[in-house]
């Protein structure tokens, strides 16, 4: 995190604490974690489905992935218990706070007709989770190598007692929502 990003998140965390009327700045909302997951659809059939979303996840987010394995057997998916079916990265700190402003400031004005995300995402402690239907708006992403389009799911953990501190806190870090 740069000096000038790390001076505009401590202004946004001051604008925040006088627009809930905290009086501690220890009580004011912060980001936590963000956890990003990617489940890969044929990973059963083809293993070369795996290695690829692990590389561009890892490069997405500069972290390698762990692999989640599947739970449970379940004959009409083909699927056993112990395969390998989904990645999973969690953010903290810094690579955090590069990932919410390179997300809010470049991936997300770069999908097509974007008018914002949607505020009901929020789960009543305050978290957000977004999901976007192909990674290929990640800027480090080269689309000429992707065979097979996979979503990916972003979980955004914050300090937020409840939805309306959750709110408040992702607007003022420049959140683009719907209007």
């Amino acid at each position: 995190m740069t000096d000038t990003q790390k001076k505009a998140y401590k202004e946004a965390l001051q604008k925040l604490q006088e627009e809930l009327g905290t009086k501690n700045p220890m009580a004011v909302p912060t980001l936590k974690k963000i956890v990003v997951n990617i489940g890969v659809k044929n990973a059963v059939a083809d293993k070369k489905n795996m290695e690829v979303a692990q590389e561009v996840l890892a490069t997405i987010t500069g972290q390698k992935p762990r692999i989640n394995k599947a739970k449970k057997s379940i004959s009409s998916f083909k699927l056993r218990e112990g395969d390998k079916i989904g990645l999973t990265v969690t953010l903290r700190g810094n690579r955090m706070h590069e990932f919410f402003y390179k997300l809010v400031n470049v991936v997300l004005p770069r999908i097509k007709d974007f008018r914002g995300v949607s505020n009901k995402a929020f789960d009543v402690q305050g978290n957000y989770t977004l999901g976007l239907s192909e990674y290929s708006v990640f800027p480090e992403v080269d689309t000429g190598k992707i065979e097979r389009v996979l979503g990916m799911e972003m979980t955004i953990v914050t300090t937020a007692k409840n939805k309306e501190e959750g709110v408040a806190l992702l607007r003022v870090l420049g959140m683009p929502f719907k209007k």
